[in-house]
């Protein structure tokens, strides 16, 4: 991994890049959304300020546990001065994104305990499919194999 000197206290795209492992058309997409932030040099060029690093952690380790983008801007936004995240900033959002993520794994789980299931169905009368229809509500209106009523028909 690239070391960049301590006195080096602005990073370009690239040299970022290189240190966070992020792609730099990711970096480009977070700056988009709002992540992080550049400035702009006299040639056009993007400077990161070395703090940025971080950010970029935050926002990966943040992504790679299913945090939606627009709930880490949100988590950044807070955070005042738009300062880096903090080791207690993470343990705090984290601890709330947790029932968020519980929350998830019992619905992916439900899905997989279903999905043998919905394979032995077929799919060809959606009055018994556990993933479409569940408990049978539509079948209690209607039959044969659709999701929603047409249009003119009771």
């Amino acid at each position: 991994m690239p070391q960049i000197p301590e006195k080096i206290h602005e990073l370009s795209v690239g040299q970022l890049a290189a240190r966070s492992g992020a792609a730099v058309s990711a970096l480009h997409f977070y700056e988009s959304k709002g992540l992080i932030s550049s400035r702009r040099t006299s040639g056009n060029q993007r400077r990161y300020t070395r703090d940025t690093l971080r950010r970029v952690a935050f926002v990966r380790a943040a992504q790679r546990v299913g945090i939606p983008l627009a709930t880490i801007r949100e988590a950044l936004a807070e955070l005042p001065e738009e300062r880096t995240p903090t080791r207690e900033d993470w343990a705090r959002l984290s601890a709330a994104w947790r029932a968020e993520l519980d929350e998830r794994i019992r619905q992916l789980n439900r899905l997989r305990d279903h999905l043998t299931d919905c394979i032995g169905c077929g799919c060809l009368s959606l009055s018994s499919c556990v993933l479409s229809n569940p408990d049978d509500a539509i079948g209690q209106r209607l039959a044969g194999s659709r999701l929603l009523p047409e249009r003119g028909r009771p």
